[in-house]
């Protein structure tokens, strides 16, 4: 029987020939295209140890391994050989009908009426049938545990391509996939499915059986290289040059040309990602000021030296946050990243508003550590739905920062570029993110296992790590343990030594197959330690003699109203005509009437306003802006303040003489108070002020217990007794009467809730490395109950993407505008009318899903269809008769203006 070249594995996209019959793509071009970019892959993407780690999981020689890869690529889609996929109703068509529809009737391809109702995917049909093949051709199996044996594991990666493994295929369903899912087909069917096995196997030249088996690591690199590889096969107008014409039969000498077609075209496929040639170089020699003491010079004398005695690990930081401790963590992952032979670095941090105030230090890092071409991306909740475009805005409103003298050209992807997907992004050589992009690679979500992928071949900066309370704090653990099984290098900054940082080392150390002994991270601030990837051994270099920066924080705490307090710390600056101050607001709300205040009555008074219900452009501009009016050395003249709320607690480059906060746990005061310059830091805190919603309560009155009326705190040495001090089981029992009462009721409340997400987290999170047994379905289980919301609360606070369109023009005749009054602003429509992403990026304000609860939005059919804009709330504003727009709906009022986004609830 020959192939039959008739069977499609590529239509949408490919356009229609002089007939008017949809162009199709052979499924058996299709997976030699994918094998031709596999080798690609191979030898131009992976890192020597991605390579390694699969030939030695194996038992074959590099070469070997390269070329089963190929192989295995290629037979990603073989379960398109299937009744459901074929004869699909959205299949190729002429004149209406399915072009496929005439071989259903020849001999041998007959089926049963069941057979177009089976649901089973393509995907799955391949991990089916490819159990029993590979079986027969000598892979190891086993009966009682299929998924233990490589025949099952190398079937079950394949069937995972579309972004999630399926369930173990047991020997009794293997044996006849047919009977079980009658859309796989009998006769013919399973007949080319083993002609297309044999001719892919043949053309790639494959000759050996491997004989070991699929370790965790293996399999997280395979199974990138197969999707990335399809994603790369799958661009349609690069196969709109590959087409063949209708004579076109599929014989072995066809199959031998076309593979060097598919060969000579794939290294233009990966040249498209803006992917290759991005290393790290060599660390220049430690600066001469690494004598001196200090947290800088002590990890710049001795990180090289441990690398290059026991190879790549985790470096672990903890000083309180400042520039120093950056660059510091910074240059231990340029030495790591140049030992592991790394292809770039995502820096992952707890906020989006953190991820935007670094990217200009990341960036300036990576034009000195890294090599050859490499590409920016910014990664978050507000920037996720297209990443380049968010880059590319980012780069224009930081401009005037000197961040690249032509904004966006050299190092932030075009709106166009292959990586501009929410799935590619973290392909990236270069990141800047949250940490949620890290922690989605330990959950059961759709592409998790591309995440460890992308993330296998990167160093990985996570800042201020233990910032993600109960929830982020066991999944982080767990991504932990599967950055140490792959040999991910990373390093770790956080305020304070501490139980958590602890867990964290022994995470690492219990991936890198360590012994299970308690790790302890130096309690002396600042201070370091070094795990090694290879052993999990544990290392204490000898610490920093002090921190290069010392200084004395005052902590003031006041009654009376939060404005009246505000406006008394600010007098003596006005009157000074000098001075910079930060004012943190428990709400946005809050924050614009206090900007609105201060501008009242302090005319000479330079007063910024910056919160998370701005657009995207308004807040990255205005935090440019804020990194030149408050360096640490410059500014502008005159008293100025920065009215803000927690969002910008993480951020780095701003400098402030005093700082005002509303209460918060101490952690959070500290992070405030650290932004403040000079040997005696000043932080006032309004007791009166409300405290965030998102606030530990018992947290909160701990600290407020624990200040009293102020407190003085040397930093850093103090810090992590401050810090412990808080924490104190023992803290209560000082207490008597109501207020222990009380404390006790609020400590009991914070550890039900603590348990809880600790135990969710660990009942959501996938598996560790050494707990899969060779089933890679229980890195995408689902399990009972679990909806997309779980999966974002356990991340944070879910949040809704808005837009706000401005209502121009008469009934019949109306056009919505981006900004008021810009007619070039217009929202564009795209084929089929449908909106274009990419221009909603700059003007997204990211809103906490609460305060949006049951607003519909006036999305439209075309709006809702588009998975990029699900979570996208469309507000077409109105002109009210005071001149604001606005949108009212059945509970909620919005007002847009240039402070941003008003929420008021509707009594």
């Amino acid at each position: 029987m020959p192939l039959e070249s008739r069977l499609w594995g590529k239509a949408a996209g490919l356009g229609e020939d002089a007939r008017g019959a949809d162009h199709t793509h052979p499924l058996i071009c299709h997976l030699l295209d994918t094998a031709a970019v596999a080798e690609v892959v191979w030898d131009e993407l992976l890192t020597v140890h991605q390579r390694s780690t699969v030939a030695e999981a194996l038992q074959v020689s590099d070469d070997q391994a390269r070329t089963l890869a190929a192989f295995w690529a290629g037979l990603h889609d073989i379960g398109k050989i299937s009744v459901p996929f074929q004869l699909h109703r959205n299949g190729p068509k002429h004149g209406g009908k399915l072009l496929i529809q005439p071989l259903s009737g020849e001999p041998g391809y007959a089926f049963g009426a069941g057979a177009v109702q089976d649901r089973q995917s393509h995907e799955a049909a391949a991990h089916w049938w490819l159990v029993g093949i590979f079986k027969e051709i000598g892979y190891p199996s086993s009966r009682r545990r299929p998924q233990s044996q490589l025949s099952h594991a190398v079937a079950q990666l394949l069937g995972g391509h579309g972004g999630r493994f399926h369930p173990v295929v047991y020997d009794k369903d293997s044996r006849c996939p047919a009977a079980r899912h009658p859309g796989m087909g009998a006769g013919s069917w399973e007949e080319q499915r083993r002609l297309h096995f044999d001719e892919v196997r043949r053309v790639v030249g494959v000759r050996s059986v491997p004989q070991g088996r699929m370790t965790p690591g293996a399999a997280v690199v395979l199974t990138g290289l197969v999707t990335l590889s399809d994603w790369l096969a799958s661009i349609e107008e690069e196969i709109r040059t590959r087409l063949r014409d209708e004579a076109w039969a599929g014989t072995p000498d066809d199959l031998n040309s076309y593979w060097q077609i598919a060969r000579s075209a794939a290294p233009r496929l990966l040249q498209r990602t803006d992917l290759l040639g991005t290393g790290f170089a060599r660390p220049p020699e430690p600066p001469e000021s690494a004598g001196k003491p200090g947290l800088g010079a002590s990890m710049a004398r001795q990180v090289p030296d441990l690398v290059a005695e026991h190879g790549p690990g985790m470096v672990v930081v903890t000083a309180p946050p400042s520039e120093e401790r950056t660059e510091a963590a910074l240059r231990a992952a340029a030495v790591l990243g140049h030992a592991a032979g790394a292809r770039g670095l995502f820096y992952a941090l707890p906020t989006g508003s953190a991820a935007d105030s670094h990217m200009a230090q990341v960036h300036a890092f990576a034009e000195q550590a890294l090599t050859g071409p490499w590409r920016s991306l910014l990664l978050h909740s507000s920037s996720r739905l297209k990443p380049a475009e968010a880059a590319e805005q980012w780069a224009h409103a930081n401009a005037a920062g000197g961040v690249s003298p032509e904004p966006g050209e050299e190092w932030a992807p075009t709106a166009n570029s292959w990586l501009n997907s929410h799935h590619r992004a973290l392909l990236a050589a270069l990141g800047t993110g949250t940490v949620d992009e890290l922690l989605q690679a330990v959950m059961p979500v759709k592409f998790n296992v591309m995440r460890l992928f992308a993330l296998s071949g990167k160093v990985v900066v996570v800042d201020e790590a233990h910032a993600r309370g109960a929830w982020g704090h066991e999944l982080m653990l767990r991504f932990l343990e599967w950055a140490a099984a792959l040999r991910i290098p990373v390093v770790l900054a956080a305020t304070a030594a501490d139980k958590s940082v602890d867990a964290m080392l022994a995470a690492y150390r219990h991936g890198a197959e360590g012994d299970r002994e308690p790790v302890t991270q130096p309690r002396r601030s600042p201070g370091w330690s070094f795990v090694d990837a290879q052993s999990g051994g544990v290392h204490l270099p000898q610490q920093p003699a002090d921190a290069a920066r010392a200084s004395t924080l005052s902590i003031e705490v006041v009654d009376g109203t939060p404005y009246g307090a505000i406006q008394a710390a600010l007098a003596p600056i006005v009157a000074a005509g000098n001075g910079r101050a930060a004012a943190y607001r428990g709400t946005p709300a809050e924050a614009i009437r206090t900007f609105r205040q201060l501008t009242k009555d302090f005319p000479g008074l330079n007063v910024t306003l910056i919160h998370e219900q701005m657009r995207n452009k308004d807040r990255w501009q205005r935090l440019a802006a804020c990194r030149g009016a408050f360096a640490p050395n410059g500014g502008g003249s005159g008293p100025s303040v920065l009215v803000t709320t927690s969002m910008l607690e993480h951020v780095r480059g701003l400098h402030f003489d005093l700082v005002l906060s509303g209460p918060a746990p101490i952690a959070a005061l500290l992070a405030r108070a650290v932004q403040s310059v000079g040997d005696r830091s000043r932080l006032v805190v309004l007791r009166a002020d409300n405290a965030s919603e998102l606030d530990d309560a018992a947290l909160v009155r701990r600290t407020d217990l624990l200040l009293g009326t102020g407190r003085t705190v040397a930093l850093p040495e103090e810090l992590p007794l401050v810090l412990d001090e808080v924490y104190a089981d023992e803290f209560a029992d000082r207490l008597e009467g109501p207020a222990a009462r009380e404390l006790q009721q609020l400590d009991n409340q914070r550890t039900v809730r603590e348990h809880k997400a600790s135990g969710t987290a660990r009942w959501l999170a996938v598996p560790g490395p050494r707990e899969l047994d060779g089933d890679l379905g229980l890195l995408s289980r689902d399990h009972t109950g679990m909806e997309p919301e779980l999966l974002s609360s356990v991340l944070g606070e879910d949040v809704v993407q808005v837009v706000c369109l401005y209502e121009h023009g008469q009934p019949g005749n109306r056009v919505y505008l981006l900004e008021d009054g810009v007619p070039e602003r217009r929202l564009e429509r795209g084929p089929k009318g449908r909106p274009v992403p990419g221009q909603l990026v700059p003007y997204l304000i990211p809103i906490p899903k609460r305060l949006v609860e049951g607003v519909e939005g006036d999305a439209n059919n075309a709006w809702r269809g588009m998975a990029a804009l699900k979570n996208v709330l469309r507000l077409n504003l109105k002109k009210s008769e005071d001149g604001r727009w606005v949108y009212t709906g059945s509970k909620h009022r919005f007002c847009m203006s240039e402070h941003g986004l008003m929420i008021d609830e509707l009594p």
